[in-house]
């Protein structure tokens, strides 16, 4: 079944808590361990369950296409061709049998390798090694001992209920085998393969899509038995038995990649959970950054509704990071829609500062009304950030709140070294701005006057001129020489307008 995170609807859950009742998705749990299925409830702190990519999964039925190109990946054309036509090169003899029986062996473990990492994730063949690796090959024999005890299962029928019987156990049999080739590959335990209450307990959790794979699987067995027939009719026996094999063994890994495929879809119902593995599909990389764990704690916050909380979160990140940019956007936020004037007054240099380096004009004529609210006659105390924020508004067209900004800035900031580039950015307001071309003469020349010694005087020159001219003013050249002044980006103003 189908579960969205609690905290954004149509994301596919990735965990589960079973005391909080909650699922989340992998962008609430970004510091899981989704390698070792590990993580804490963000609400309750303990252990949930992972599902995997239980609730994400594609549907088996949209995949037909990338099930017929299984086969094709370099790995198993590779284990297909060796299986297949080497032994059609060895003679007739006891060796020759011999090899044949291993590279048959061979296939049919390779066949529940597929199942198996299919079901694990990896929607990518096995690689070469994996089919002629020491390890693995009992399950060859435990499905000769499955197979054995099915027909004896039969026989029995038939001997105690006759004929009626043993073809009611046939078709459960036919019915039941693509299940117990599912839990022999996934369990490796004989007794589990042919438990027939085992069996239909896989067949009823995964409901209805198992019948339409068995329908499936049907078909590719006519399909695999038409194109080798097709192949014998229509071709020498030198180029159709090889190509028989060869289809024979493809039709084999596609249903075998088919059923894993199915455990991997039903999961969740099965009892087990996996993910796309080894980079099959993009963005499931792991994430264990701290600051995204304290984004989504503010996400799903901020959705139940614990502002306090919210604002804890970020107060306690300023403390140990003072200039974090991103926090103070969020912060910024909070306060705006809480209206929370007071810790606004309280935090003001850093968030003013904040939307200053992010040009957000608007975002700082709001924070200056709101503390003109708290503070009637509200004026900055750092003549740097004044600059600044007047430099912003002033490049946003705010005009008239970049002047007040730098009202009377040589009285409240005497001996500043920012004295210059406030007035030649309030000259450059007046003129630019407002189109008052006396008034930014006025504070050229006060500027020429008092500021003899700072690294813009020899501009107020050429500002003058264009002042005179009705020009408008232009920012100075950049200079990149060391101690230069700071450039008319960073100019501010003042005085009585």
């Amino acid at each position: 079944m189908k579960n969205d995170c609690h905290y954004h609807p149509g994301d596919p859950a990735k965990w589960h808590c079973g005391k909080c009742l909650t699922y989340y998705c992998a962008n609430c749990m970004p510091d899981a361990d989704m390698r070792k299925q590990l993580a804490l409830c963000p609400r309750c702190g303990d252990s949930m369950r992972y599902l995997g990519a239980a609730t994400e999964v594609e549907p088996f039925w949209n995949r037909l296409s990338e099930f017929f190109r299984y086969p094709f990946h370099p790995d198993p054309l590779i284990v297909i061709a060796i299986c297949t036509l080497v032994p059609m090169l060895l003679s007739a003899n006891l060796v020759g049998l011999i090899v044949s029986l291993v590279l048959a062996f061979v296939l049919l473990k390779y066949t529940y390798d597929v199942i198996r990492h299919t079901a694990e994730g990896h929607m990518k063949p096995p690689p070469l090694a994996a089919a002629f690796s020491g390890g693995g090959f009992d399950i060859v024999f435990l499905q000769f001992v499955v197979f054995v005890l099915i027909g004896g299962l039969i026989f029995s029928a038939g001997l105690i209920g006759g004929p009626l019987l043993a073809m009611l156990a046939v078709a459960f049999v036919m019915l039941a085998l693509p299940a117990s080739i599912m839990v022999l590959a996934m369990e490796h335990s004989v007794v589990a393969a042919v438990n027939p209450i085992n069996l239909a307990a896989l067949i009823s959790r995964i409901g209805w899509p198992y019948f339409l794979l068995y329908g499936y699987l049907i078909l590719l067995t006519l399909a695999s038995g038409a194109a080798q027939e097709f192949a014998v009719t229509h071709f020498d026996p030198v180029f159709a038995q090889p190509l028989g094999g060869f289809l024979n063994s493809a039709f084999t890994l596609v249903l075998f990649h088919m059923l894993g495929y199915l455990l991997f879809q039903y999961q969740e119902e099965l009892g087990f959970a996996s993910d796309l593995q080894g980079g099959d599909e993009p963005g499931q990389a792991e994430r264990r950054d701290r600051s995204e764990r304290l984004d989504a704690d503010i996400d799903m916050n901020l959705k139940d509704g614990n502002y306090d909380r919210v604002f804890s979160i970020l107060q306690d990140t300023l403390n140990k990071d003072s200039t974090n940019a991103h926090r103070l956007g969020q912060l910024h936020q909070l306060l705006t829609a809480r209206q929370d004037t007071a810790e606004l007054y309280r935090y003001h240099p850093r968030l003013l500062a904040w939307l200053a380096n992010n040009n957000d004009a608007p975002g700082l004529v709001g924070l200056l009304t709101t503390l003109e609210r708290v503070e009637p006659g509200f004026r900055l105390d750092d003549p740097a950030l004044t600059v600044r924020c007047a430099g912003t508004l002033y490049r946003q067209g705010k005009s008239k709140p970049a002047l007040k900004l730098l009202q009377d800035f040589h009285k409240r900031f005497p001996g500043s070294d920012q004295l210059a580039p406030a007035y030649i950015l309030a000259a450059q307001t007046l003129a630019n701005g407002l189109g008052q071309w006396d008034k930014a003469i006025a504070f050229l020349k006060f500027v020429q006057k008092r500021c003899k010694n700072h690294p813009l005087h020899d501009q107020i020159g050429t500002y003058l001129a264009q002042a005179e001219q009705r020009q408008p003013l232009k920012d100075p050249k950049a200079n990149f020489s060391v101690g230069s002044g700071p450039s008319f980006g960073a100019l501010p103003q003042t005085h009585e307008f």
